[in-house]
């Protein structure tokens, strides 16, 4: 037996209405398109639905032991098609971001702010994590998309290149306290050879951006030093201020950089980039909302990276 919701919407009307006439009317087709729907049911089922007068329509035996089953079976159906697209109306009026720590607390409240006055009807919620557990939050669905550092690629999940970030060392200002405004001492760049004689400091020897500093000062003979390390980007910028060292991170840290006094400089020869990215679930269709989130967060990044060239105004 192959009967479709349509047939048994279409039976259900007629029944209802005791008219083919109107019930074609309403089901937008034509009177001798639903006699035949009527007639493909009546076939499957091997019996007579309906008793057909030139005044009156009425259900045969048949028809009155199939109307209750019929009816539930498209009440039931059209109530879940309902909540469905309720669903689907909530998720594309829902963003899930995962974002690492420094991208949570310097970048997000600038993005979701400009966002939400384009898309006050959206509903925007932030996963404040780790980058592994930024990770995770993806591949188990709990977040739509994330940001941050990702070094290597994944099975199942889509990694976007969005900007590259160039390293750069980050030192106490020559002035503790600099002037409102300002952007700590006049930037400029340094080459890695600069750094044999500086106390380093950095983050935990598993982190990938530091792995991939250790890699540039192994050509200086400084790599897997023992140094003081902290876990967050922001422990380290306030350690350089403190005088307790130089720490070597993107630029991407440019905007928890403005606000103290600390110098920064492009490190050089090499000029050294690492990316950072987006990343969704692999095979998730992607929405409208995903792609001008993204497009805002990219155009903030590129601005991000055009600070480290900027002099002092």
């Amino acid at each position: 037996m192959n009967i479709s919701l349509r047939q048994l919407k279409a039976f259900v009307l007629v029944a209802t209405l005791g008219n083919f006439t109107r019930a074609a009317e309403r089901l937008h087709i034509t009177q001798a398109g639903l006699s035949v729907m009527m007639r493909e049911i009546e076939t499957q089922l091997g019996s007579r639905l309906f008793d057909r007068t030139t005044r009156s329509v009425t259900l045969t035996q048949a028809g009155h032991a199939l109307l209750p089953v019929a009816s539930a079976a498209v009440g039931q159906l059209d109530a879940v098609a309902g909540q469905i697209a309720a669903f689907g109306q909530a998720s594309r009026k829902t963003l899930r971001i995962a974002a690492t720590p420094l991208v949570s607390s310097h970048l997000m409240p600038e993005w979701f702010g400009t966002f939400q006055q384009a898309h006050p009807d959206v509903d925007l919620r932030l996963h404040e994590a780790e980058l592994s557990q930024v990770h995770t939050l993806i591949e188990q669905g709990d977040a739509d998309i994330g940001f941050g550092f990702f070094t290597k690629a994944s099975h199942g999940i889509e990694r976007t290149l969005l900007q590259s970030f160039r390293l750069m060392k980050v030192s106490a200002s020559a002035k503790r306290t600099p002037r409102k405004g300002s952007q700590g001492d006049a930037p400029g760049g340094a080459a890695w050879s600069a750094l044999s004689g500086e106390a380093l400091i950095g983050l935990p020897p598993d982190n990938p951006i530091q792995q991939l500093v250790e890699t540039h000062l192994a050509r200086i003979g400084r790599a897997d030093e023992p140094r003081p390390v902290y876990r967050r980007f922001e422990t380290l910028i306030g350690m350089a201020e403190a005088g307790l060292g130089t720490a070597i991170m993107p630029t991407f840290a440019l905007p928890a950089c403005r606000h103290r006094a600390v110098r920064w400089e492009v490190l050089t020869h090499p000029e050294v980039t690492l990316g950072f990215h987006r990343i969704v679930k692999r095979g998730r269709a992607k929405s409208e909302l995903w792609r001008q989130f993204t497009e805002l967060a990219v155009a903030s990044m590129q601005r991000i990276d055009a600070m480290a060239d900027m002099p002092r105004g």
